[in-house]
């Protein structure tokens, strides 16, 4: 009762298809009662019809009525339909029916049609003066009649009684297929990604929904000009804080070579590190800002085992001062078709985040595997690992995980999440060692069918 009281208060669908069927039974029940009562009628009126003709038929065709004395019986039709015929003489009240009861009736009756009781039966009687001024009677029950009446007036409303189930199932199927285009719409926005910030079409669409989807198409508008001003100022800002922390590395290296007690080179080689970390913030709030621009349209597909190589050739050197062992494991024949520069990104940050929560004399593998439809690139490690209650969190930009001492801007992953999102691929994480729930294993999933821009 819950669901049908939240159905009927939400669903302006569920509405308009209850309130359409109600109009219809009540019509069809109106318009039902009407046929019958109808039906009924003109079957007493051909009933009364018959009566007159019988009469018609013995005045015009001078057809003589047996005599009560020699036991005839004037009947027409079978035992259900049966007409009467007698005579209402002066001297004589009555004669003797079809079905050998008397059928008494006075022989004081007017002319004309009317309804009389006689015994335990009712009947429909007609009075009629021949041609000879002899008064005869042509009777039938009124039971009789009323059976025929009612069997007339059901099969008048058996066309309703068909075709209201069949027009309410019609009326639910067209006003489903009246709200499929608003259906389609809300999947379609519902499907769309936070990149996918382009126009709705609204040609398909009723004219009632089309204001409401110019509205959407505004905010959209609104929505993009508002993300792509933050895209801006972050690629603004990290531009220019980069002269300045450029500037303070190059005086920090300087004053390195200049004579120094030991407490205040340890300090310097402090400020070197925060520069240096700051340095690397600002190259990935760049890297973040131009994943989240507008999406570059692959040209071709790209080799991963190339984008590995490439990648470790540029980290293979925080990997040796730490004394990591990497190594690469799959089809080397693989290519994706995704944009080399989304792809060095991706794996560069993965491979990067890896060699930073690794300890010293850790293990980094890189893997690539072909599935159904799809290219599945991994990297685990034997780090720390994160937890599951916190694996949702780490895509979020700056989230670090408490209680680590690697250093790092948070941002990693949520680059990771960014273009992934983009290309249509998916990542998930998960433990690499699951017995003893430590390392990392990331798993980056790209369709072989390339993502449409923009769409």
């Amino acid at each position: 009762m819950d669901g049908f009281q939240r159905k009927l208060k939400n669903s302006i669908q569920f509405r308009l298809s209850l309130w359409l069927s109600l109009a219809i039974l009540a019509v069809a029940l109106l318009a039902g009662v009407f046929a019958f009562i109808s039906g009924f009628d003109e079957a007493h009126e051909f009933q009364d019809d018959m009566l007159r003709q019988v009469a018609a038929l013995f005045d015009q065709e001078h057809i003589p009525v047996p005599p009560q004395r020699d036991a005839a019986k004037v009947a027409i039709g079978d035992e259900e339909t049966r007409v009467i015929v007698q005579y209402l003489d002066d001297g004589n009240d009555s004669a003797s029916s079809s079905s050998a009861k008397e059928l008494k009736l006075p022989a004081t009756l007017p002319d004309g049609m009317q309804t009389l009781q006689s015994g335990h039966h009712r009947y429909r009687v007609l009075v009629k003066t021949l041609a000879s001024q002899q008064r005869i009677a042509v009777a039938q029950e009124t039971e009789v009649r009323d059976e025929i009446a009612r069997d007339s007036g059901l099969r008048t409303l058996m066309p309703f009684l068909i075709l209201i189930p069949l027009l309410l199932v019609l009326v639910a199927h067209l006003v489903r297929k009246m709200f499929q285009p608003i259906a389609r719409l809300s999947a379609e926005i519902d499907g769309r990604n936070e990149q996918e910030l382009h126009a709705l079409a609204a040609e398909p669409l009723p004219v009632e929904v089309r204001p409401f989807v110019v509205a959407i198409n505004r905010l959209l508008e609104r929505v993009a000009q508002a993300m792509e001003a933050q895209r801006r100022f972050v690629a603004d800002a990290a531009h220019e804080l980069r002269s300045p922390l450029t500037a303070l590395s190059l005086q920090a290296e300087r004053l390195a070579d200049a004579e120094m007690p030991d407490a205040a080179r340890q300090r310097l080689a402090t400020l070197r590190q925060g520069i240096e970390r700051g340095r690397r913030l600002l190259d990935q709030l760049l890297t973040l800002a131009r994943a989240q621009s507008a999406p570059l349209a692959p040209s071709d597909t790209v080799a991963v085992m190339q984008v590995y190589r490439r990648v470790l050739e540029d980290l293979m050197p925080l990997a040796d001062a730490k004394q990591i062992d990497i190594g690469v494991e799959g089809e080397a024949g693989l290519r994706v078709p995704v944009a080399e520069v989304d792809l060095i990104t991706i794996v560069r940050n993965l491979v990067d985040n890896a060699i930073r929560y690794t300890p010293p004399g850790g293990r980094i593998n890189l893997s690539m595997h072909s599935s159904a439809g799809a290219v599945s690139l991994q990297v685990d490690d034997t780090g720390p690992g994160i937890a599951p209650e916190e694996q949702a969190r780490v895509f979020d930009p700056f989230y670090r995980v408490l209680g680590n001492d690697a250093t790092g801007s948070g941002l990693g992953l949520s680059i990771v999440q960014t273009i992934a999102s983009r290309i249509g691929a998916r990542v998930t994480l998960a433990h690499a060692d699951r017995k003893t729930q430590t390392g990392l294993c990331v798993t980056v999933f790209i369709p072989l069918t390339p993502a449409k821009i923009g769409a």
